[in-house]
């Protein structure tokens, strides 16, 4: 993973919104986040990302056949900003693409890159979730500024020859675009093009319908939960770890409850890093195999929704 240093903490926000620590931590958990600077954006962060997956994996990025970069805050309109992390990587024979799920983004990545494995196309798969949501908030809202972070995370799926099941077990993805205006950046290209009244109008910042958004997270969290346990013959006593979107303290505290599992076997990060979007499973992952908690044959529950909407749950045997 790779986060910005740059610390924003509950208390810097008070100096310049109409808010206080106390509130932000009882309505979300949240205590600070990371802020990029200006020369950091979602290829520089992914890069990084990247370079620790690599060593991790013991691979060269020339060993990477594609590289799947899941952001809503791309570097440019175009080309993708996964053409930027191949060209730096130096992955000369990956094919490299963005995809645009929000904060569902990696799981979707990840169930994206598993059909290639599993079907024998292609050896190793470099997935990234990066943003820079800082780039995207009206800093004067505090019902969304308070709420997001800037980070990136990456991981390597590799194919294995393992006759017992492991890795992705499987992956459980979903959209409903009838529901596209709950969390929504409505300024746009191809449809509005690029106003001053639009810029003006603050149209390029995130617009959320909180309370909405809240109960349908928990729901199809959930749901997509019982769904991937259920897919594989497993209870929530078979999970040694499930690891949520880092959104609300108190979604995640729902989720846990409506499929009976306690918080200690939960991974809560948001307190330190806020909502990352894309990068935050991908850093919450990073974050509890350090402190030990995926050990080998160990299983873990991913559980995601973004804005689309778009929800998934992915189950990993380590």
């Amino acid at each position: 993973m790779y986060l910005p240093e740059n610390i924003v903490t509950n208390r810097d926000l008070e100096k310049t919104l109409d808010t206080t620590d106390e509130w932000i931590r009882a309505r979300t958990g949240i205590a600070e986040r990371r802020i990029a600077r200006k020369d950091e954006s979602a290829s520089s962060m992914g890069i990084a990302a990247s370079h620790m997956a690599l060593q991790a994996a013991g691979l060269k990025a020339a060993d990477l056949d594609m590289i799947i970069v899941c952001t809503s805050t791309p570097d440019v309109i175009y080309p993708a900003t996964a053409c930027f992390v191949q060209k730096e990587l130096g992955a000369e024979k990956a094919a490299a693409y963005d995809i645009s799920a929000v904060c569902s983004g990696f799981v979707f990545g990840l169930s994206i890159a598993e059909q290639y494995i599993k079907s024998g196309r292609y050896e190793h798969i470099l997935i990234i979730g990066t943003e820079v949501n800082s780039r995207i908030m009206d800093w004067t809202d505090r019902t969304t500024c308070v709420l997001f972070g800037d980070g990136a995370g990456a991981a390597i799926l590799r194919r294995t020859e393992k006759t017992e099941p492991c890795g992705i077990l499987s992956s459980h993805i979903y959209s409903d675009g009838t529901q596209s205006d709950l969390l929504i950046v409505p300024g746009g290209i191809g449809k509005t093009s690029f106003t001053y009244e639009a810029i003006d109008n603050k149209m390029y910042c995130l617009k959320m319908s909180g309370q909405s958004t809240f109960k349908v997270a928990v729901k199809r969290m959930t749901e997509v939960s019982k769904e991937a346990l259920a897919h594989n013959g497993l209870t929530q006593s078979d999970i040694d770890l499930v690891v949520p979107h880092q959104a609300n303290q108190r979604i995640i505290e729902a989720v846990a409850e409506k499929l009976g599992v306690p918080m200690e076997q939960v991974f809560v990060n948001i307190h330190k890093y806020g909502n990352t979007g894309s990068a935050s499973i991908a850093i919450a992952i990073h974050e509890a195999r350090e402190e030990g908690r995926t050990p080998p044959g160990s299983v873990t529950l991913l559980t995601v929704m973004g804005a689309g909407l778009t929800w998934g749950s992915v189950v990993v045997k380590w």
